[in-house]
């Protein structure tokens, strides 16, 4: 998985980093037990201080989307568990994306074929 980052983005990079190793657990890209990148390797290849991809790391973990440990670095989770419910901030999120889509004048069904090709 190649991790791409936008300097120009308002969302903060670890985050950005964060959101697409969600995404790519989600679609299959990475799978349960695949070893991520060590921080310091992460770090280098993408040009960022260790320590974003640290923090990013750890929120990952506490997430509970991946585990870590010394002797064997970062893996996806094998069993990630499900709460079945929508966080307060990607219901704020949704919300921004179909108030801006509704602006511009997509129909709300464009939007519903968005959500199940992206489910």
């Amino acid at each position: 998985m190649i991790i791409k980052i936008d300097e120009y983005s308002d969302v903060p990079i670890y985050m950005q980093i964060r959101n697409q190793i969600v995404m790519g657990i989600s679609s299959g890209e990475l799978a349960g037990g695949d070893q991520l990148p060590t921080v310091r390797a992460l770090a280098l290849e993408i040009g960022i201080n260790t320590m974003t991809v640290s923090k990013t790391y750890q929120m990952l973990k506490s997430e509970g989307y991946i585990t870590t440990d010394r002797k064997n670095g970062a893996r996806v989770r094998q069993q990630i568990e499900q709460s079945k419910v929508i966080s307060e901030d990607n219901k704020r999120e949704l919300r921004r994306i179909v108030s801006e889509a509704r602006l511009s004048g997509v129909p709300k069904k464009e939007i519903q074929k968005l959500i199940d090709e992206y489910y």
